[in-house]
Order: C-alpha cells, then sequence, then structure tokens
C-alpha cells in the first residue's frame, strides 16, 4: 500500500456562531470566533490518498489529475470565500474546522474512488498550531 498527500493552500473567512444562541453564549463558547464582522484563515488542506502503484506507469494517481480534482471540486470554490455565507456544500452546517474538513473528504472521496484510489485522509491546518484529520466514517 502506497500513501501520497498533495498539498493545496487558500484563504476564507468564516464565523462560529448560532443563531438560536445569545450573543453572550455565543462569545462565552467561540470567543473571538464569533466576530460578527468574521474573520479569516491562510488554510493548508493535505489530501492523502492510497492504494497500489500501477506497474505500467509506476503513478499511484497522475499528480495532475488529483491536483485538477482538488482544486475543480474544493480550491475554486473556497479560496477567497467565506464558509458561511459563498460556500454551497456548508450550507446549514457550523463552519468549524472540524466540520470543513468532513464536508470536504465527502465531496473528494467519490471523485478519487473513480480514479481507483482511496481516499485515506483530509488534512486542513487552519494555523500553524491547529488543524483537523478526518479518516471517515
Amino acid at each position: 500500500m502506497v500513501f501520497i498527500t498533495r498539498r493545496e493552500r487558500f484563504c476564507a473567512a468564516h464565523k462560529l456562531y448560532r443563531e438560536d444562541w445569545s450573543e453572550e453564549q455565543n462569545e462565552q463558547v467561540f470567543g473571538l470566533c464569533s466576530n460578527p464582522n468574521w474573520h479569516g484563515h491562510n488554510y493548508d488542506l493535505y489530501v492523502t490518498v492510497k492504494g497500489k502503484v500501477n506497474p505500467e506507469t509506476g503513478f499511484l494517481i497522475d499528480l495532475k489529475i488529483m491536483k485538477e480534482i482538488i482544486n475543480r471540486s474544493i480550491i475554486d470554490k473556497v479560496d477567497h470565500r467565506n464558509f458561511n455565507l459563498d460556500v454551497d456544500f456548508m450550507k446549514g452546517v457550523m463552519a468549524s474546522t472540524e466540520n470543513i474538513a468532513i464536508e470536504i473528504f465527502k465531496i473528494l472521496k467519490p471523485l478519487f474512488d473513480e480514479q481507483e484510489v482511496i481516499l485515506h485522509s483530509v488534512r486542513l491546518h487552519e494555523t500553524e498550531n491547529n488543524y483537523v484529520e478526518y479518516f471517515g466514517d
């Protein structure tokens, strides 16, 4: 089994906020992340796939194809956008880094299945100190 990882970067804004909570409760739970004027991050997205190397090409997957899948299905939709307002796959979902990683995984899994590789994980760095890694259900 071989694993290969592709990193992509994007910038996006979000806010952690529950409409059914008071301003005070949101601030108590989410702190500065509940800022009414949003806040943003420079995200690093690591997508790892796994499988067997094709003996004809020596590749698990052509990295140009991997890059195209990630950019077309994720980066083009989130870069310089607001997760709460602009990103279709986050409608109705709390825009936490955990949930963003889960939703990205859901989108990418069938696309990599088509390439006959297994999506192993999505790792999303929100800051240099904080990241989420999701391996599917």
